[in-house]
C-alpha cells in the first residue's frame, strides 16, 4: 500500500474538526485524523506493506522550467488571511503547515516508512515503488493523476477516497474506461490535452475532457493527434487541427509533466507493517505533547494485530 501522505493528511484536515487540539490548546485534526485514516486502511485491506510517500518538493524546478504555469496558482506571493508562504512555496492553512512536521515524527516512531526525494513530488516516488513493485500495489490518493499507473495485469490499483477513507472507489482499468472512456495507459496523454486547472496545466483550447478522450481513442495517443492534425487528410475539422498546432509548444513538454517519473532515485527502506513501535519513548512523549489519544492508540492496536 502506497499513501499519497499529503493527499490524505490535507483530507483528515479538512474533515476532521480543527477543535482536535493538543493540550496546549494547538490544532492535531490532520495528525490524529491521518493516523485514524492509515488505522482504517489497514483493517480494511490487509496491506502486508506500507509506505507513506511525501512531497519534497511539491512544483520541482524541472516540470516548472517546462511549463512555468505548473501549480503557479498555489504559489503564495502575498499570503492571503489564513494561509502561510513565501514566494515560490505552497499556500496552505496557517494551521495544517505546524502539524506537518508532527506527523513526520510521529509516523517516524511508530515506524512506519516515509520516502521523498529532493527534487519530486510524492507521485513521481510512488510511481517508482508501483513499477518497480513485483507484488500487487494498493495506491491510496485523491489525484486522478495517479489514475495512470493502474495496470490490471500487475494488479496496480488505486484507491480513491470519496469520504474519510472507509468509502473508497476501486480504480482499475474498467473503471478508468467507464469514467473517461480511454485505457489506463492512454490517461497521461489524455490528461495533457484536457488540461488540469488545479495544476497550471492549460490543456489545448476547445479540447475538454469528452473531446480529448475521443481524440486519443481515435488516434491511439498524443503522437497520434498531432500526427493528424499535420494531416490535411484525416477527420479533424480545420479549427480543432488549428487549436493542436497552436498548442504545439506546450504539447512538446506537456507529457513529461504530466507523467509521474518512474525511476526516482530513493534510499534502501523496509516497507513492513511495524507490529510494535520503533521508539515506544518517543511516541509516548509525542502522545502525551501532542494529545494523540484514541487516534494513536487504534492505530497501534491495528498494526499490533495485522503483525
Amino acid at each position: 500500500m502506497l499513501l499519497d501522505t499529503a493527499s490524505l493528511y490535507f483530507r483528515a484536515y479538512f474533515g476532521v474538526p480543527d477543535t482536535v487540539r493538543a493540550p496546549d490548546g494547538t490544532p492535531v485534526n490532520a495528525v490524529r485524523g491521518l493516523l485514524d485514516f492509515i488505522s482504517r486502511l489497514v483493517a480494511d485491506h490487509s496491506p502486508t506493506a506500507l509506505v507513506a510517500c511525501m512531497d519534497a518538493d511539491w512544483r520541482p524546478q524541472w516540470r516548472v522550467d517546462l511549463i512555468p504555469s505548473y501549480k503557479a496558482h498555489r504559489v503564495a506571493e502575498e499570503a492571503p488571511p489564513g494561509a502561510v508562504g513565501e514566494p515560490d512555496t505552497e499556500v496552505v492553512p496557517d494551521t495544517l503547515s505546524p502539524q506537518v512536521p508532527v506527523i513526520e515524527a510521529v509516523l517516524d516512531a511508530i515506524g512506519i516508512t516515509r520516502l521523498g526525494a529532493p527534487g519530486y513530488e510524492a507521485d513521481d516516488v510512488i510511481g517508482t515503488l508501483a513499477t518497480a513493485a513485483r507484488t500487487p500495489v494498493a495506491i491510496v490518493t485523491g489525484d486522478r493523476d495517479l489514475f495512470q499507473l493502474v495496470d490490471d495485469a500487475r494488479g496496480v490499483r488505486v484507491l480513491y477516497p470519496r469520504k474519510g477513507v472507509g468509502d473508497c472507489d476501486l480504480i482499475d482499468e474498467a473503471a478508468i474506461a467507464d469514467r473517461y472512456g480511454v485505457r489506463a495507459d492512454q490517461y497521461a496523454d489524455f490528461a495533457a490535452l484536457r488540461g488540469d486547472p488545479s495544476d497550471g496545466l492549460p490543456g489545448v483550447k476547445g479540447i475538454g475532457e469528452k473531446t480529448a478522450a475521443q481524440l486519443v481513442t481515435e488516434y491511439g495517443d498524443l503522437a497520434g493527434v498531432r500526427a493528424a492534425s499535420a494531416d490535411p487528410m484525416s477527420k479533424l475539422t480545420p479549427a480543432r487541427r488549428r487549436n493542436i498546432e497552436a498548442a504545439s509548444a506546450y504539447l512538446d513538454v506537456a507529457p513529461k509533466v504530466v507523467r509521474v517519473a518512474t525511476d526516482v532515485p530513493l534510499p534502501d527502506f523496509d516497507p513492513a507493517l511495524p507490529a510494535e513501535p520503533a521508539d515506544p519513548e518517543v511516541l509516548e512523549e509525542l502522545a502525551a505533547r501532542w494529545g494523540l489519544g484514541g487516534s494513536l492508540t487504534r492505530l497501534l492496536d491495528t498494526l499490533a494485530a495485522a503483525g
